[in-house]
């Protein structure tokens, strides 16, 4: 690890502060490490900018001395993006203000170290809606969730991060602000320059404010339904969006193994419909009125009934059941721990290929591990699957460890040949960059490298992700 020159570390703490910087070894080893331990970085220093004027000022300082940085939200990054490797960390959590919030034009401006839950309460207390959800949503940061284009549970109906902006303020790598903060919904002047920095993780400049859009406030009715076969929760989906339209919501595939791993690894829980049917549908639709959701809910799931694609359902009489249903979805990535090994891919295809790819690519892994088990789950709704490969704890001679780069490889490769994306929401970082250089057409590889040494020709802005340069 390369020490930052003296002369830039005075200056920095100068003009950060006593509370604004540290050095000390346990909050370094902290920032370095993201919450799952993944990943174990390295950073020489840690920059806690309290303005857009000192994140402004240190980043002109890095430009003078050519030093390197990592942006860091909420460090709940998956996909070794916000980890440092050398870099200093620049950590955005002391900026978390929310600045305004203007309920006729449905939007707030917000600051970039502000987790998701901040937003989501400025929201509901000027009686609006911010409408993402994710299981991380008390630590990721706003910041952390526009750089890596986020998604979550409600992408079906409200889209991802980037569909939810409506302005940014980024510091460029030359240390210059970039103001663009307005909050307006048509804009036609040329590009749009915050879809450039959603989706960049920190490559290309650093966000420290957002205005966001707001919506009405709605009222969810939910159901967990019971399915004999993928086939049949693809089919459903089309139908219940055929009774309901875009008032659905969300719709999450969960395997039955999934709601086992949960029952076992976390107290308190129960299957809300035991069944021996291997996939469960956790879906919402929400209104503004509770009852016409419930309506067209039950509406459904009529017809769903009618056409046997649900064998069995129970729709939650209140928002504490709901709960109850979406506690064992959120808590199925923190349970797989019952396994001794799991290669975890976030990967996006077709909604209508998910059963054709589900079937190929299983098939395809236990050619090489026979003994191999799948937990695969996600949001039906936008084709977006967590797909795992694992082994069991108690296995009497693990196998799966020595096939890593083999399965990653097939599950890859599985999902290019169904038209898909290798990478859903959780982003690109360290860990895909070199699998999309592979897979992506080159001259969409050379059209990004082009970019990234446009705004930052010395290289200093999270150097080593999304693409090399």
């Amino acid at each position: 690890m390369t020490q930052p020159p003296a002369a830039f570390l005075t200056a920095a703490k100068d003009l950060l502060g006593p509370k604004g910087w540290s050095e000390d070894p346990e909050r370094l080893s902290e920032v370095s490490t993201p919450w799952r331990g993944t990943f174990t970085g390295e950073t020489p220093f840690l920059a806690r900018p309290a303005s857009t004027a000192e994140a402004a000022a240190l980043v002109k300082l890095c430009a003078a001395h050519h030093v390197a940085m990592t942006p860091q939200g909420g460090n709940t990054g998956l996909v070794d993006a916000g980890t440092p490797h050398g870099e200093i960390v620049v950590s955005m959590t002391r900026m978390n203000t929310v600045r305004s919030v203007d309920p006729f034009n449905n939007s707030l401006v917000i600051e970039a170290g502000a987790p998701l839950v901040t937003a989501q309460a400025a929201a509901e207390e000027a009686g609006r809606l911010f409408p993402l959800s994710l299981g991380s949503e008390g630590t990721a940061t706003i910041g952390g969730l526009i750089s890596t284009n986020a998604g979550g549970v409600n992408v079906l109906r409200y889209g991802m991060m980037r569909d939810l902006i409506l302005g940014l303020e980024v510091v460029l790598p030359s240390g210059e602000v970039w103001d663009g903060l307005s909050g307006l919904r048509k804009n036609n002047t040329g590009y749009d320059l915050k879809h450039l920095f959603a989706g960049a993780e920190g490559t290309l400049g650093l966000i420290t404010a957002a205005t966001l859009k707001l919506f009405p406030q709605v009222q969810r009715a939910s159901a967990w339904v019971c399915c004999d076969s993928t086939e049949d929760v693809v089919a459903l989906l089309a139908l219940v969006r055929q009774h309901a339209g875009d008032t659905v919501t969300s719709f999450e595939i969960i395997p039955v193994n999934a709601v086992d791993m949960v029952l076992t690894d976390v107290p308190g829980t129960r299957d809300p419909l035991p069944s021996a049917l291997p996939w469960r549908v956790l879906m919402e639709v929400s209104m503004v009125d509770e009852t016409h959701a419930r309506a067209a809910l039950e509406k459904a799931l009529e017809a769903a009934f009618a056409q046997d694609l649900v064998k069995d359902g129970v729709v939650a009489a209140s928002k504490a059941q709901a709960q109850s249903f979406w506690h064992i979805r959120e808590t199925i990535p923190l349970s797989k721990r019952a396994y001794g090994t799991a290669i975890n891919q976030d990967i996006a295809v077709p909604v209508s290929r998910i059963p054709a790819f589900i079937d190929s690519c299983n098939a395809a892994v236990l050619e090489i591990v026979p003994s191999a088990e799948f937990v695969i789950f996600g949001h039906v709704g936008d084709g977006n699957l967590h797909y795992s490969v694992c082994e069991p704890a108690e296995a009497t001679a693990p196998v799966l460890k020595a096939h890593v780069a083999a399965i990653t490889r097939i599950i890859f490769d599985q999902t290019m040949a169904h038209g898909g994306s290798i990478s859903a929401e959780h982003g690109v970082g360290r860990l895909k960059r070199d699998e999309l250089a592979r897979i992506r057409p080159p001259a969409a590889t050379e059209a990004m490298r082009a970019i990234k040494k446009a705004l930052d020709p010395l290289g200093i802005m999270n150097p080593g992700r999304v693409v090399s340069v």
